[in-house]
């Protein structure tokens, strides 16, 4: 059996400039809205290592490949959202 490889690229040392989030939103909504991002890049790189059931995904797994890619280490609760984008997916 083949060793999964990581097909996501790293996110490059210069990003793309990004468009300010709207002025006047509370602060639990920027933050909810970076988490989903967040989450969402970390569910594409788990796909493509290979992890398509969120039971394969754990938390010690999703850190992993976060720091592979290039992305802080995420909360449970973030953890919790990649499971959750995973499942709606299968």
């Amino acid at each position: 059996m083949a060793a999964a490889t990581l097909m996501t690229k790293p996110l490059p040392a210069h990003p793309l400039p990004k468009k300010p989030l709207p002025a006047g939103w509370p602060r639990e909504r920027y933050e909810s809205h970076n988490r989903r991002l967040k989450a969402m890049r970390l569910a594409i790189a788990l796909l493509d290592t290979g992890i398509y059931r969120p039971e394969q995904a754990h938390n010690r797994k999703i850190r992993s490949t976060a720091a592979e890619i290039g992305v802080h280490a995420p909360s449970d609760t973030t953890c919790r959202l990649v499971r959750a984008l995973i499942y709606d997916n299968c």
